[in-house]
């Protein structure tokens, strides 16, 4: 008995020290495989770069605006990360991006970035809050987890955006197996008999694909010049009608245990305003009825013509929303409220001036297949994006507005758990981590985000601070633990393996803040550290992750 006892002792620290070593070792990381394209910028890349670049410049001038000049390459890594990925470079990237060339080492990341299952994972929660929203919807009927994976997926493999599109609006099957047609179970309620809600889908189709917030014509007309719809030539006000005869592609689909079909049977019916009874409603787009084809089902339809590459609309409202992804604010606030028709001609910046880049954007974006990677490349290679937000004028909100400054603006939730899960590690966590790596960010980013606060679906609205976000990062959990001189945290790691008190500090702030201390800010620490040793030196440590934790720099995006 006691031979077997000690054999099983010895297999479990055998496992364990497998376990440590696979969370304690280091692995090469390798030259993205798209770099050598990104490298080589064809002569058409560097043209609509070139264009955008001008038609911020020309903007600026026309404002009387004085422009700051590029951010530091490492506070554009760092914004890079947390708007593609929910998180900050680690040091053992950092390490290797010194290896690449300095001219080069922007496009080698955003290519690294890309091929990262991180960045599908986290674009894929950003975009998935816009077409199925937030809450998990009725049991059995929102698989949401599935869809969210399904997506991220798609963005994985560089699926076409607008195939993408169309599979949500038109699939049909099952929640589990055929994730895609969540985008119509998360509209299922309780008053709709079990049914997806037209009225619902019709909002949501409008806003997340359109970029266009018409839920107003629902109850009825528009009374305030709001919405336009018609043509250019012959431009009209929305009508309740537009509303309703838009829900009406999606009157036929019906959930049943074969999941989402289409009951050809089935017909939407609709009580106007002022009107006396309900009355079958013939779906109609509200504007460009050319591009809407004759054949396939009601939701084929609707969804070649939502995704129809002359349907600039749509282009629009995706390269708005990834816009604001990368950089916490869209092109032209609120992000789903772009006008359909503009003046070309407009002095002011207002709903009836499109800003600079968004045209351009979106015009590319369709030309190129709607390729999101694309999208994604050209707008981290333009000076705009990749302008500094500190100057040596004074910044004014203007310069914020018409980003003549990069806009600085609060992480969100999930950003600084991100920041803080990654920064208090030496190693990468990403898919190729240990699972108990990944699980353990999962739950500690969860519990973060619900006490820190979550705006869900209005992730993009302007935010303030709150006591309860501060008490959080001063002594909450996540950062109470994280902190620890603890075997798997940089701060143990540092504290015993940095050569010298110069190179800790240096390793603290490339670790936690992406960057290298100042030199007033270096002595300031290497006197804290002088002459420390053991757990005295590693209660330092703890107490300069702390610190850095808690700075204004680590709560921004630049």
């Amino acid at each position: 008995m006691w031979a077997r006892n000690i054999v099983f002792l010895l297999l479990c620290l055998l496992g364990l020290a497998a376990v440590a070593a696979n969370l304690l070792s280091s692995r090469k990381i390798e030259d993205p495989e798209a770099f050598p394209e990104f490298a080589r910028r064809s002569p058409e890349f560097t043209r609509v770069v070139q264009q955008l670049n001008d038609e911020f410049e020309q903007h600026w001038r026309a404002q009387g605006l004085q422009h700051a000049g590029q951010a530091d390459t490492s506070t554009i890594i760092r914004c890079l990360s947390l708007g593609l990925t929910g998180t900050i470079p680690s040091l053992e990237e950092l390490r290797r991006l010194d290896e690449v060339p300095a001219e080069q080492q922007i496009d080698w990341w955003v290519a690294r970035l890309l091929e990262d299952r991180r960045y599908a994972d986290f674009l894929a929660e950003r975009l998935g809050r816009a077409f199925v929203g937030t809450e998990d919807g009725q049991f059995l009927l929102l698989r949401r987890r599935r869809y969210i994976i399904w997506l991220s997926d798609q963005i994985a493999d560089n699926v076409a955006y607008d195939q993408l599109v169309r599979t949500m609006i038109s699939d049909r099957g099952i929640m589990t197996s055929d994730p895609a047609v969540n985008f119509l179970t998360a509209t299922v309620d309780d008053g709709e008999e079990g049914q997806p809600n037209p009225i619902s889908l019709a909002g949501r189709t409008t806003r997340a694909f359109l970029g266009m917030r018409i839920d107003c014509l629902q109850c009825h007309d528009d009374q305030m010049g709001m919405i336009q719809f018609g043509s250019l030539a012959e431009p009209r006000e929305g009508k309740q009608a537009d509303f309703h005869q838009l829900a009406a592609f999606y009157g036929q689909a019906n959930l049943s245990l074969a999941g989402i079909q289409d009951n050809t049977e089935q017909q939407y019916r609709y009580q106007y305003l002022d009107s006396d009874e309900e009355v079958e409603v013939l779906p109609m787009v509200p504007f460009m009825p050319e591009l809407r084809p004759t054949e396939g089902s009601l939701r084929e339809q609707l969804a070649v013509w939502v995704t129809h590459k002359k349907n600039k609309p749509f282009a629009r409202a995706i390269v708005n929303r990834i816009w604001a992804v990368m950089t916490s604010r869209p092109l032209l606030a609120p992000v789903d409220d772009i006008p359909l028709f503009t003046d070309p001609d407009a002095v002011e910046l207002s709903r009836v001036k499109f800003p600079p880049g968004l045209e351009t954007l979106a015009e590319d974006f369709v030309a190129h297949g709607f390729d999101l990677h694309r999208l994604i490349r050209v707008i981290a290679a333009t000076h705009a994006f990749r302008t500094d937000s500190r100057a040596d004028f004074e910044v004014l909100p203007q310069h914020e507005a018409n980003w003549a400054v990069f806009p600085l603006s609060r992480l969100r939730p999930e950003q600084v758990a991100g920041a803080v899960i990654q920064g208090s590690s030496l190693r990468t966590i990403d898919a190729n981590s240990h699972i108990l790596s990944q699980l353990t960010r999962y739950q500690e980013e969860g519990e973060f985000v619900d006490r820190y606060g979550d705006l869900g679906e209005n992730e993009w609205d302007d935010r303030s601070g709150t006591v309860t976000q501060r008490l959080l990062m001063m002594n909450g959990k996540l950062i109470r633990e994280r902190t620890k001189a603890e075997i798997f945290n940089a701060s143990a790691k540092i504290a015993s393996g940095a050569a010298t008190d110069e190179k800790a500090v240096e390793t603290v702030y490339l670790t936690a803040l992406t960057r290298k201390p100042s030199s007033t800010e270096l002595d300031c620490f290497v006197k804290r550290l002088a002459g420390k040793t053991g757990d005295e030196r590693a209660r330092v440590m703890e107490d300069i992750f702390w610190i850095l934790f808690n700075s204004t720099e680590f709560s921004w995006n630049h």
